[in-house]
């Protein structure tokens, strides 16, 4: 049995043991309560955010350390040479030494709590605490995940999508000449880690992949799926199959690169006319700071918005505008730069092996539970009519070796037009 089913299997027991006391356990809580109550309350925490933190399964873990500052290193041995020259025969080598490198990160405090008052804890038909102790563990996962995959897309190994050449020219739903993800750039991914030395995880290197990207890569006939293969004490979280030496691990919070639309009321903006390197468009321009500064793309070519007028719906941009084919000119529509061609979302998929990176543990102190019971608020609380529970972490997230980890931009042929990725 895997280590999580045996802490799950344990924390039930011990909530069965609590509910012997005989009362409710949200009326139960108070300062004076055994170690056991305020232990159940911690790891339901902690078991219910696990199965949330999909990115952070695969780094290099380090535990917080106690009164060691808001720094956490990660240590990194460097290989060594081939050993070429030949042995003299009786004479005993000069030998070679251990080299290692550090990689430090700073720790960041997250956390949010939940008010529950006296009424809701006394007529409630629930457990009220525990019910939103899960909600919050939920909360807690979804946010420390979303922390280290930011992190793990900060990287500059990057490879677009069916040989693609930038993110901006990626094109999706076209019929044909899609940037969509194959196995082919899976079989790049994994050419270029093999090329870095980079080692795999338990023989393989992991892929984490956005269900929209998953769908269209399972249609291939080497796909193998997860149940074929995989015992399910020996899964990873979220994982659905393998390909070409890489498990898939399937989440819907992998990163999405989606640009914000131009205003307010659209997405895009039509052309009016142009003079030299300003535009004028038909829509208004209500917010001069949404779209300063933004990149821009007209007939495949990208701009960078150097300054707009609200007043006669102006945009100037800082680069000489195309000439051709290319020119923009009346009726030609205008879109947000920052993600794929006609403003179409991006997606990542990270392609991973060992020491990649390293991320802090929540166990033992870097994810806790606070719950603070009726009568606990003092002269804040005169009638004690507030109880709250809510959670804390310190966490750290860091690229160790930048060469071992791909990131893959494609776009989908499935993209919700009014998805809001992050």
């Amino acid at each position: 049995m895997s280590d999580y089913k045996l802490a799950k299997k344990k924390m039930k027991e011990i909530k069965m043991n609590l509910e012997k006391f005989g009362e409710d356990l949200n009326v139960q809580v108070s300062e004076n309560n055994p170690a056991s109550v305020r232990a159940f309350y911690d790891k339901n925490l902690v078991l219910n955010a696990k199965p949330v933190l999909v990115h952070t399964q695969f780094g290099q873990k380090r535990t917080i350390p106690k009164n060691g500052g808001k720094r956490i290193v990660f240590r990194k041995l460097a290989p060594l040479p081939k050993a070429t020259t030949p042995l003299t025969e009786g004479v005993t080598p000069t030998g070679n030494s251990m080299t290692w490198s550090t990689v430090e990160a700073s720790l960041d405090q997250y956390g949010d709590y939940i008010t529950v008052s006296d009424v809701v804890q006394t007529t409630g038909i629930d457990n009220t605490l525990v019910e939103a102790g899960e909600i919050l563990a939920m909360q807690a996962g979804e946010t420390l995940d979303a922390v280290a995959r930011e992190v793990m897309n900060s990287g500059t190994n990057v490879q677009y999508a069916a040989n693609g050449i930038t993110r901006c020219q990626l094109v999706g739903g076209k019929e044909s000449g899609n940037n969509y993800l194959t196995v082919e750039d899976i079989k790049k991914a994994v050419r270029t880690l093999k090329r870095n030395n980079t080692k795999t995880i338990n023989g393989y290197y992991v892929g984490i992949i956005h269900p929209d990207v998953a769908f269209d890569l399972m249609n291939d006939p080497l796909w193998e799926n997860v149940k074929t293969y995989c015992d399910p004490e020996d899964m990873y979280n979220g994982e659905i199959g393998r390909l070409y030496g890489v498990r898939f691990v399937e989440t819907s919070e992998a990163k999405i690169f989606r640009a914000p639309d131009l205003v307010s009321e659209s997405r895009t903006l039509s052309i009016d006319s142009v003079s030299g390197k300003t535009i004028t468009v038909e829509e208004e321009i209500y917010d001069y700071d949404h779209i300063k500064g933004r990149k821009i793309l007209i007939n495949g070519k990208q701009y960078t918005v150097n300054a707009a007028s609200t007043a006669n719906n102006t945009i100037t941009v800082f680069e000489p505008l195309a000439s051709g084919t290319s020119a923009p000119k009346t009726n030609d529509l205008i879109y947000p730069g920052e993600s794929a061609a006609e403003g179409r979302n991006v997606y990542s998929t990270l392609i991973l092996g060992a020491n990649a990176y390293g991320v802090t543990e929540i166990d033992e102190g870097g994810l806790k539970n606070i719950v603070k019971p009726l009568g606990s608020g003092g002269t804040a609380d005169p009638l004690d009519q507030r109880a709250t529970t809510g959670w804390k972490a310190l966490t750290a997230t860091k690229i160790l070796v930048d060469e071992y980890l791909v990131r893959i931009e494609s776009t989908s042929s499935y993209d919700e037009p009014n998805y809001e990725g992050e």
